[in-house]
């Protein structure tokens, strides 16, 4: 296998990994799956947060507030290559008692054995139940 073919399984693996835990709700391994100043950027609302605290302290509250609201969620196609993984979801969430249904566009960007962060291309509805009092603080970009 080549260098660059060796790259892109290694970046399947993590991408994989990292989606997993991130179901899961699994918050110590999921961060280990990130470099220590991860950049998470939201589209097209160009706003973004960045740093191993934020990070945590996004992942935190998903795991407590986002996480109980999903009701299904489905992988429609994934894409890879060396440098990053790109993972488009169907995601229905219950809020307020109704179902709301979403269609995700995750891209998990590498650096060697670690994710760099993401960039999510969503509605803002969609991103401020995924942040949640975290949206305030995004800065733009």
């Amino acid at each position: 296998m080549s260098g660059d073919a060796d790259a892109v399984v290694r970046m399947a693996r993590l991408g994989t990994l990292h989606a997993e835990l991130e179901a899961r709700g699994a918050l110590e391994p999921l961060l280990d799956t990130l470099v220590p100043d991860p950049v998470y950027e939201f589209h097209p609302l160009r706003r973004r947060f960045r740093g191993g605290a934020a990070t945590r302290a996004f992942y935190t509250q998903f795991n407590e507030r986002f996480l109980p609201l999903r009701e299904r969620f489905a992988l429609v196609s994934e894409w890879v290559n060396a440098s990053s993984v790109a993972q488009e979801y169907d995601i229905a969430l219950r809020v307020d008692g109704k179902v709301e249904e979403f269609r995700v566009l995750g891209i998990l960007c590498g650096d060697g054995e670690r994710l760099s962060g993401e960039r999510v291309y969503a509605s803002e509805r969609f991103v401020r139940l995924m942040t949640g009092a975290l949206f305030e603080t995004l800065e733009p970009f």
